[in-house]
């Protein structure tokens, strides 16, 4: 119980920060706010780590798959913060959840695992979804949905090096490292970028970071407890929060076409989440 509910306070937070990404977009360029968001997690998450977790704060075993998953989520973060700028938190949040999707499909290739003709069905279900969200030929598919696809894409394949490191390496250095990569990455492109924040804007992209901590944080003691194929379902909570910020602050609400495509979408992970957790590969 104390797993469900770490995980779910987690998704609020991740939530929040989307919220302020969004907001700070009409103002900022996204990358100076993909930037915050690495620059300001390390900063809060560094301390943390040497004096709490001093004994794991130690170079990566695999520094190479770190510096992959590192730079997946750095342009994984842009593909997104670009899409919320432009269309609903909710649909660009919905057409990411293709991510595990993109797992499933990729496990054969990039993890040895078997995958059957079930889960192979439930893919195909879950990609009918997003065509749905999407609705080709009825609406116009801005390059900001485009982005948000990008975004599952990416993140899918960033969920497959966080298979690989967990074996490995202490999650807390993961998100650290992780940090540590698209904060130096962002600061090196950044000055082609960079807009005079507000004292307001500086707090709301100190608070992208913080948020961004606190949520991955809640995420690493939420897997103490359990393991992260039982808790994975619990990830499409965050549309909850989403779909809430976004309709009190951005008066974004999503149609009937969305929710039927959310729900498509949902109903295709937890059932590749489901045969995962029953160990056949059907």
């Amino acid at each position: 119980m104390k797993a469900i509910v770490l995980n779910l306070l987690a998704w609020p937070m991740l939530a929040i920060m989307d919220g302020f990404a969004k907001y700070l977009s009409y103002s900022l360029p996204i990358l100076q706010i993909t930037w915050s968001r690495y620059f300001f997690t390390v900063l809060i998450a560094l301390p943390i780590m040497i004096f709490f977790f001093k004994k794991n704060f130690k170079w990566p075993k695999d520094p190479k798959l770190q510096l992959i998953r590192g730079l997946l989520l750095f342009f994984a973060n842009i593909l997104f913060f670009y899409s919320i700028s432009i269309i609903p938190l909710a649909k660009s949040l919905t057409l990411a959840f293709i991510a595990p999707l993109i797992v499933t499909s990729l496990s054969p290739i990039l993890l040895k695992e078997k995958v059957g003709i079930r889960r192979w069905a439930a893919v195909i279900v879950g990609f009918i979804g997003s065509l749905v969200v999407l609705r080709p030929g009825f609406m116009e598919i801005n390059l900001a949905s485009l982005a948000a696809l990008g975004t599952g894409i990416l993140y899918g394949l960033y969920l497959i090096a966080t298979r690989k490191l967990n074996k490995s390496e202490h999650p807390l250095l993961t998100l650290l490292f992780t940090g540590i990569v698209g904060g130096i990455i962002g600061s090196i492109l950044i000055p082609s970028y960079w807009v005079q924040p507000t004292i307001s804007e500086w707090y709301m992209m100190f608070a992208i970071g913080l948020f961004a901590t606190i949520g991955h944080l809640l995420l690493i003691l939420s897997l103490v407890y359990a393991d992260a194929s039982k808790l994975a379902p619990f990830g499409y909570f965050e549309i909850i929060p989403n779909m809430i910020i976004g309709y009190i602050f951005f008066n974004n609400f999503p149609d009937h076409f969305h929710f039927l495509g959310l729900l498509i979408i949902i109903s295709s992970g937890i059932y590749i989440f489901r045969r995962e957790l029953s160990g056949r590969p059907t």
